[in-house]
């Protein structure tokens, strides 16, 4: 007679952990080592010798561009409908889509994976508004002047004026994530801090940005 053999139920979380964490781990092999300073920001007051207040804005910005560039920012600054992971923006496994709201479709939301924090063990990243940024902010693909424009329209930035602006890029604590963003992933230069207080340097110096 065969014999039927059950996996228990504990078994089957173990393998789909596993899974779930093979799809998410940063592919360390062939990720050469940072050079020393490469992920710093340089502070607002390196840029106070620069007399011309247009130029001074556009050097903040460009140093600030280093986090709105880098690949904790844009993986989730999508110009498709899928976000990307790992520092080489590889798309997003499982497959998923943004949905109408940027939180996933009706029959799997971000937070089906994506819980309140990172879940390291399995090196899923997580937050308790995780979501993608809308299309209208999409920066895929763009230079850090379009980035520039982007963020200053209020008709694409979600109506944000430049003070909600500067508290939603300096303190709101999913773009705080970037910093934070758990076990296998480079976290964006410098700190949200350093980050808040150099757009905020660009603000008061006119806003001015780099060309497109």
């Amino acid at each position: 007679m065969r014999k039927t053999y059950l996996f228990p139920a504990a078994f089957t979380v173990i393998i789909g952990v596993a899974a779930v964490a093979l799809l998410h781990a940063e592919p360390t092999a062939a990720q050469p080592a940072p050079r020393a300073g490469a992920n710093d920001l340089r502070p607002v007051g390196d840029f106070a010798g620069i007399a011309d207040q247009g130029a001074r804005a556009i050097a903040l910005f460009q140093e600030a561009g280093k986090v709105l560039l880098h690949p904790r920012c844009v993986n989730c600054h999508p110009a498709g409908d899928s976000p990307y992971q790992t520092d080489r923006m590889r798309l997003h496994q499982p497959m998923v889509v943004r949905g109408a709201d940027g939180h996933g479709a009706p029959t799997l939301p971000c937070n089906t994976c994506h819980g309140p924090t990172n879940f390291d063990p399995a090196h899923v990243p997580g937050h308790p508004e995780w979501h993608l940024a809308s299309l209208s902010m999409a920066w895929e693909g763009r230079s850090l002047g379009q980035i520039c424009e982007q963020i200053k329209d209020r008709a694409r930035n979600g109506g944000r004026d430049m003070t909600q602006l500067l508290h939603h890029l300096g303190e709101d604590t999913l773009v705080g994530w970037a910093w934070s963003p758990g076990v296998g992933r480079t976290p964006a230069p410098g700190t949200q801090a350093g980050f808040g207080q150099l757009m905020r340097a660009w603000a008061e110096a006119g806003a001015a940005c780099p060309a497109p």
